[in-house]
């Protein structure tokens, strides 16, 4: 059996097999690692504008500031990216026939400033490209659906497409009487999609 996966923001990825990965930049250990970043940005920050004033703060406090910003960086980016291999190496060991995940619009994403930072933490480009890999090693089909196949709003039981689905609304409720999680509703959709670009 195949699988199809839903990513998102509120959670990272939803699985049809019923499985939720969280979004891990919602982690108490991410938030503080993140607002520590802040804090150590506006250090040095202020450093630089001292340095402006004539004010003779020494190059090699900007030097070790300016390090200590990148080691938190760095060490962001590790978990994020550790996150993702640990993920698609779960989904991956499971040995579905095919996976189905949305080709999603990124760049697109990308240019709305209230979703770029969320966007690009979740580093959604470098999952789909780390699956595509993975699923070339274990001989899975990875199966791309357009952007457009309504996969959150098409009722996995009977089919009808709810066009005034709301972003808010969690749960899909259809007049079938189908009840379900709204996001592991678009995953089902998305393994059950006849229509794909094989990647």
């Amino acid at each position: 059996a195949g699988i199809g996966i839903d990513l998102g923001l509120k959670d990272f990825a939803i699985v049809s097999n019923g499985k939720t990965y969280k979004n891990i930049n919602k982690s108490a250990r991410l938030k503080k690692l993140e607002k520590q970043l802040i804090r150590e940005q506006r250090c040095l920050s202020r450093k630089y504008e001292n340095l402006k004033k004539g004010e003779s703060t020494q190059k090699a406090n900007i030097r070790k500031q300016k390090l200590k910003v990148q080691k938190l960086h760095q060490r962001l980016e590790n978990i994020r990216t550790d996150y993702i291999n640990k993920t698609i190496s779960e989904i991956v060991k499971t040995k579905p026939s095919h996976i189905t995940v949305e080709d999603l619009n990124v760049s697109g994403m990308m240019k709305n400033r209230h979703l770029s930072k969320a966007v690009a933490s979740q580093k959604f480009y470098e999952f789909r490209t780390k699956l595509k890999t993975k699923c070339e090693e274990f001989g899975i089909e990875l199966r791309i659906v357009s952007r457009w196949y309504p996969s959150s709003k098409t009722c996995h039981c009977c089919g009808h497409i709810k066009k005034d689905l709301k972003l808010s609304d969690r749960i899909y409720r259809c007049a079938c009487g189908y009840i379900e999680d709204r996001d592991l509703n678009a995953a089902l959709n998305l393994r059950d999609a006849e229509t794909y670009e094989v990647a």
